[in-house]
């Protein structure tokens, strides 16, 4: 991550101005000309490199992918989340996704829902998802509705019991919840005013800008922020407020957060022990009372809001550099991922960790080149996970395979233990992803390449060939049969 003074706010992508702002402060010091390249200069030999490897990457999407889509943005974005299936058909399904527009102020900032056509597995033939346009927009991707955000948009994420609620982080102190299907559909235009939230939660001491959690168990949010404090509010706490009888809102179909003429609450609480900004938080996925958080301190820490504010376990120097990133495994809930600025993701057993913060991950990955932005967890397979770096790469990871390679002694691959696929469509740092938990294998992954491209940034949505995932015997059972096919036909 880029060095920036104490008193700004750290980002996952791009500083503030676009590359658009730039060029024209450069024409204004030229005297109007453009601004000259320099021949040879490290810049174009990185641009250089990363153009060589995109192209071989994308001889070999058909072989890879069994669907692709690739979506220009014209700012870029730096969250990207699924919303709820909005149809199910035969060939595809429509799904919801929310993305930000990140920009350089001449057009306001703005959340974007989207209605997104998801083909389904073996639909796509390999000539349709090889020929994709990189400076074109995806006919599978349609914007829905706009609304204008109250500052840049760095992180959204999406209430598990009504995926239409949805919270998002700015440059600010306060978590902004959202309810965008009672949202108007607004014109970013410069001038227009912004959209109000529909709830604001408030309990930061200073700015709060990417970690942001929403609990699964319960309505519950997660923050964490510049001023150290990790902060916990219950959106049935604003429900209880306007109404008598409560329970009439506990339901997950209707909405849960309700107009008012004062939308705000206070924290359920508010969790010390972190020394410098906390970076990422994550609730255990069967609990709205134990919660993670890691920091640039390099602390990974474990709460428990039953037993008070303070920490149940603190791994100290959980990496040699700031955490960025944290998931904890809803399959098997002892096994927590952490992604850090020097390059690694570490694997840790809470079972293992001790309280007087001795550093103990059950393997560390090591196969990005940059500092880890983002780590999940897959839903289909509890031994797989995915992260994504400054290297604009986006791994793909298999833990059990990690066993096996050990067991066997195999060195023949110079891939890192336990890597077994490489997303590298995107050609600049993927700042955010998501699985789809509807859609098994899809992965929609965000990257900020205005540097490189000159443009915005890049949206895909993708999933690998089921070849690579599925069961070894059941692989080559079937390339078997594509085989005998092969030969019977070379007789005709």
């Amino acid at each position: 991550m880029e060095a920036t003074p104490p008193s700004e706010p750290r980002k996952r992508g791009r500083p503030k101005g676009s590359t658009k702002a730039r060029a024209e402060k450069e024409r204004e010091a030229s005297g109007g000309r453009p601004a000259a390249k320099m021949r040879g200069s490290v810049g174009v030999k990185k641009n250089s490199a990363a153009d060589e490897s995109y192209a071989q990457w994308k001889l070999l999407v058909p072989v890879l992918y069994d669907w692709f889509a690739h979506h220009n943005l014209l700012w870029p974005s730096l969250s990207c989340r699924w919303g709820p299936v909005l149809e199910t058909g035969t060939y595809k399904n429509k799904q919801r996704l929310y993305l930000s527009e990140q920009t350089d102020q001449t057009v306001p900032n703005t959340l974007i829902i989207a209605n997104c056509d998801i083909v389904k597995p073996r639909v796509a033939a390999a000539n349709h998802i090889a020929n994709f346009n990189e400076d074109a927009r995806s006919p599978f991707v349609k914007k829905y509705k706009t609304i204008i955000h109250p500052g840049e948009v760095n992180r959204i994420r999406e209430l598990p019991q009504n995926k239409n609620i949805v919270a998002t982080h700015t440059d600010c102190p306060e978590v902004l919840i959202w309810d965008v299907e009672a949202q108007p559909n607004r014109q970013a235009v410069l001038g227009a005013a912004e959209s109000h939230p529909d709830l604001v939660l408030s309990g930061h001491q200073d700015n709060a800008e990417f970690a942001l959690a929403m609990c699964p168990a319960e309505p519950f949010v997660l923050s964490g922020g510049k001023d150290k404090s990790v902060v916990l509010w219950s959106i049935q706490d604003h429900v209880s407020t306007l109404a008598s009888d409560a329970n009439q809102y506990t339901g997950s179909a209707g909405s849960i957060v309700k107009a008012a003429d004062n939308p705000s609450i206070g924290p359920r609480g508010v969790f010390q022990g972190h020394e410098d900004t906390v970076e990422d938080v994550q609730f255990c996925p069967s609990s709205s009372q134990q919660f993670c958080s890691v920091g640039d301190d390099s602390c990974l820490i474990l709460w428990d809001a039953r037993i008070g504010g303070n920490p149940v376990v603190k791994v100290e120097k959980a990496h040699n550099a700031d955490l960025h990133c944290v998931d904890w495994n809803s399959h098997d809930e002892n096994y927590i991922l952490t992604g850090s600025a020097d390059h690694t993701v570490s694997m840790f057993d809470r079972r293992n960790l001790t309280s007087d913060g001795v550093r103990s991950p059950v393997h560390k990955f090591e196969g990005h080149t940059a500092p880890v932005l983002c780590v999940q967890w897959s839903p289909e397979k509890c031994s797989v996970f995915g992260t994504s770096a400054e290297d604009g790469l986006l791994n793909i990871w298999d833990y059990d395979k990690v066993g096996q390679q050990k067991e066997s002694g195999s060195k023949s691959s110079s891939a890192p233990p336990g890597l077994f696929f490489q997303h590298a469509g995107h050609r600049d740092k993927v700042v955010d992803f998501q699985w789809s938990g509807s859609d098994p294998w899809t992965v929609v992954s965000v990257s900020d390449d205005g540097e490189i491209s000159g443009g915005g940034g890049s949206l895909q949505i993708w999933r690998m060939t089921d070849l690579l995932y599925r069961p070894e015997e059941e692989v080559l059972a079937e390339l078997q049969k594509f085989k005998d096919h092969v030969v019977e036909c070379a007789k005709v």
